[in-house]
């Protein structure tokens, strides 16, 4: 996985670093909250952010409440790390602000190898909610499509409604030989006057 580690310490950020690749990862680092955000502008394929709490300019918590304001992309597992005691009060501050997952300094590794396992599973599920979401009910016979509040509509309407596309209707090749040509062979045949002998 790509990962976005966020860390003002030099030490810290390389001891992350190391921990990251050792597990199998890629990193991708930045200071602060500031420089963080302008990589995730930039770099799509980060799905987990491993961030430190206090930092200049834009903390952890500043970053994560960005993050999580972003309508347009794929969920990102936040796991905020902090050298402050995991106490009631920090923790919901972190929640609050929409963090995933807490660990402390110094980084223990099998706790962030775990944090990473569970990251992953969530991801995981995420991606399937998605396509779930993305996949339409449509009637194998009118090609209706069935909306959020069970009402059946035409695929034009439905798809007007949520892109404001206009559409316009021809016919294909496939369906003028196999249903249009044996139409106009019908109305041709039902046309001819009948000759009585």
């Amino acid at each position: 996985m790509k990962i976005l580690t966020v860390e003002d310490d030099a030490v810290s950020r390389a001891v992350l670093r190391q921990a990251l690749l050792r597990l199998g990862h890629e990193a991708v680092e930045a200071t602060d909250g500031d420089a963080a955000w302008e990589l995730l502008q930039k770099t799509a394929s980060v799905r987990v952010v491993v961030s430190d709490w206090n930092m200049p300019h834009s903390d952890g918590l500043e970053l994560c409440k960005r993050v999580r304001g972003r309508t347009d992309s794929d969920y990102v597992y936040f796991i905020l790390l902090s050298s402050r005691d995991a106490t009631g009060e920090n923790r919901t501050a972190a929640a609050d602000a929409g963090v995933d997952d807490f660990l402390t300094k110094p980084l223990d590794f099998a706790e962030l190898w775990t944090r990473l396992r569970v990251a992953e599973r969530i991801l995981q599920y995420t991606t399937q909610v998605r396509q779930l979401e993305e996949l339409l009910p449509i009637c194998s016979y009118c090609k209706k499509i069935r909306d959020d509040q069970n009402y059946w509509q035409q695929i034009e309407g439905y798809i007007s409604e949520r892109t404001g596309s206009d559409f316009s209707h021809s016919v294909c090749p496939d369906c003028y030989q196999q249903v249009v040509m044996p139409q106009i062979e019908q109305l041709k045949a039902a046309a001819k006057p009948r000759v009585d002998r």
